[in-house]
């Protein structure tokens, strides 16, 4: 896989501090936790799909693209983030509670689930790659 340069890695670790910081301030209904979360999350998913893999492995080619879907619902997670601060989405109070209120907890646990299942996917087949050459 390519490897990020120093400034994209800061960015990709400053991304996820900020999307850690973010999820959890947001416990405290601060109005700031979505804008943190998500300027996180975008700087996190945009270093992640620069990460690019240009071998032949099948295995690896997929991980890759289940790390993409990954991405997309931690942006997905800001998104209803920054619908959970208000029903200005113009439904139902009752349907708001039901559909959108807090529901990205739902997106973001699942994404972090994906991501760990990936790394240690891609940590291993990467090195199992590496042996080979």
């Amino acid at each position: 896989m390519r490897q990020l340069s120093r400034t994209q890695s800061a960015i990709f670790i400053i991304g996820a501090v900020l999307m850690v910081v973010g999820a959890g301030v947001s416990l405290t209904d601060w109005a700031g936790a979505p804008y943190v979360f998500s300027i996180g999350a975008l700087g996190f998913a945009s270093m992640q799909m620069l990460q690019r893999y240009e071998g032949q492995n099948v295995t690896i080619r997929r991980l890759r693209r289940i790390m993409l879907l990954s991405d997309v619902l931690f942006l997905l997670s800001g998104a209803l983030m920054f619908a959970s601060q208000g029903n200005s989405l113009g439904i139902s109070h009752i349907d708001y509670l039901q559909y959108v209120y807090r529901k990205w907890v739902v997106t973001l646990l699942i994404a972090a689930i994906i991501q760990l299942y990936v790394v240690h996917r891609l940590d291993y087949e990467l090195g199992k790659e590496a042996k080979k050459r």
